[in-house]
């Protein structure tokens, strides 16, 4: 699993920073909508729809970004690819497919049916 392994850290590694990307320009957004509201009211209807879009997609992207730091985090200690419910290791399919996943697809799914 060793090359699996490396494979998966790059994967993460990417997808870390392509988030912390998203995140920035998604925070360099939030600046420039802090100025002040258009006049008109439709305008600013339409501008604070587009802030609360523009703070979910943030909310989003720092949720995702804490999962990959999670993950690297366990690759580190030895503890990545083993579900943190049951103990038991998650399958290199379901790695490949979510490499941040903590969790088995069984506990998964229960967690999500709970």
């Amino acid at each position: 699993m060793s090359d699996l392994f490396e494979d998966l850290r790059r994967q993460l590694e990417q997808l870390r920073d392509d988030l912390q990307s998203r995140l920035d320009r998604v925070e360099r957004n939030v600046r420039h909508e802090a100025e002040p509201l258009d006049k008109d009211f439709a305008e600013q209807a339409v501008q604070r729809e587009n802030e609360e879009v523009v703070d979910a997609l943030g909310n989003e992207a720092r949720r995702e970004l804490a999962r990959v730091h999670e993950a690297l985090k366990r690759m580190n200690e030895g503890e990545y690819g083993i579900c943190a419910a049951c103990g038991e290791a998650i399958p290199e399919a379901r790695l490949k497919i979510l490499p941040q996943a903590r969790l088995c697809a069984a506990c998964a799914s229960r967690q999500e049916g709970a």
